[in-house]
């Protein structure tokens, strides 16, 4: 059981809390940091980006690229821009995006919309590194560069020249980082509990519509998301899901604004116990299909006996089904959409590698 929550936080409780708070100067305002990016498939590592980024300052502005900008620059998404734009709004850690952002970050893309940091991911990106510097006409502006994982070094090339920074990587649990994405909100007296439950598999708009659909039941909705165990999802979908583990789809779902709660490995039937132990006032399930238990029998039989089941259309019928097609239907393109962004990522680690080793002879010149 994960405690997430989106409740408001008080200005003064953000400003404390920021890791800019050791400068009073600097906390008479509030420090406004920019992110930007394609966020295409949206997962737990953009969502661990935009708390990393949120955590330096007090106000997180998100650029979000266009559908043309990203198929000019990488190929083209899976996502519409439509759908990457809810997709952001729908992480609690950021306060406002900007659509259409443009794909390179400039001084003047900071002052347009009144930024003091610029931050971005884990991968090497040299524009940023060249255009985001200070000007003698604003406020000092820093460039932060956020590594997810470990320090990088350009000695880090993958096995067989491959690149480190695009691949396949294993995602490793720690009750830490289960901590960084949750926020431990408990219900508020005169909160509706909603218990809702399912794989949110590839976690998506479809997801995100109908969580905002739940969010909407009450005035004061407290939402608990059941997560399935992956034996669970695999017995009831088949074929190869769930294509992201419990791990996984846990930390999806508690970036997610309009979650409250998470259960990790939900019983598959909504029964009294569950019920009665989290004090649910109203189950929640989309339009989709309710597969029987293992025994046959309704899921939701306890609840639609209490009155308290209710089906709720989001008016997005999406489906992790709907996503796999997608990619299928544009294998060829985003393989070559990899490759392209893999040798531009060997081109950087091959120049700093060169650089380093002139460094090196340099200094030995001189020692000499």
């Amino acid at each position: 059981m994960i405690k997430n929550g989106s409740h408001a936080v008080k200005e003064e409780d953000k400003v404390e809390s920021s890791s800019f708070s050791h400068s009073p100067e600097k906390r008479k305002r509030v420090i406004r940091v920019w992110c930007d990016g394609c966020y295409d498939m949206v997962h737990y590592g953009h969502s661990n980006q935009l708390r990393q980024a949120k955590a330096m300052g007090d106000y997180l502005v998100v650029g979000v690229h266009t559908d043309e900008e990203i198929s000019k620059h990488k190929g083209p998404p899976v996502f519409t821009q439509a759908e990457r734009y809810k997709m952001i709004r729908a992480i609690k850690w950021v306060d406002e995006i900007v659509e259409g952002a443009p794909y390179v970050t400039t001084l003047e893309t900071l002052d347009k919309y009144n930024c003091d940091f610029c931050v971005h991911g884990g991968e090497w990106i040299l524009w940023t590194l060249i255009n985001v510097k200070s000007s003698p006409n604003s406020w000092p502006v820093s460039f932060s560069l956020i590594i997810s994982s470990t320090k990088m070094n350009v000695d880090n090339a993958g096995p067989k020249g491959h690149s480190p920074w695009t691949g396949v990587s294993q995602f490793l649990q720690t009750s830490q980082k289960i901590i960084q994405f949750a926020s431990g909100k408990e219900p508020q007296p005169g909160d509706t509990i909603i218990y809702v439950a399912g794989a949110f598999d590839l976690f998506h708009i479809g997801h995100v519509d109908f969580l905002e659909t739940v969010h909407k039941q009450a005035e004061k909705p407290y939402v608990i998301v059941g997560l399935h165990f992956d034996q669970e999802v695999n017995r009831y979908k088949g074929k190869n899901y769930p294509i992201m583990n419990i791990h996984e789809r846990t930390l999806s779902v508690l970036a997610c604004r309009y979650v409250s709660e998470v259960v990790i490995g939900a019983p598959y039937a909504v029964g009294k116990d569950l019920l009665d132990h989290f004090k649910v006032d109203l189950v929640c399930h989309g339009k989709t299909v309710v597969f029987p238990d293992t025994d046959g029998t309704d899921p939701y039989t306890e609840p639609k006996k209490r009155g308290v089941f209710r089906i709720l259309d989001s008016g997005n019928n999406l489906t992790s089904d709907d996503i796999v097609q997608r990619i299928i239907e544009n294998r060829l393109q985003f393989e070559a959409r990899n490759q392209k962004k893999e040798a531009k990522e060997m081109a950087v680690i091959e120049a700093l590698k060169h650089k380093e080793d002139s460094l090196k002879t340099e200094t030995a010149l001189t020692n000499n």
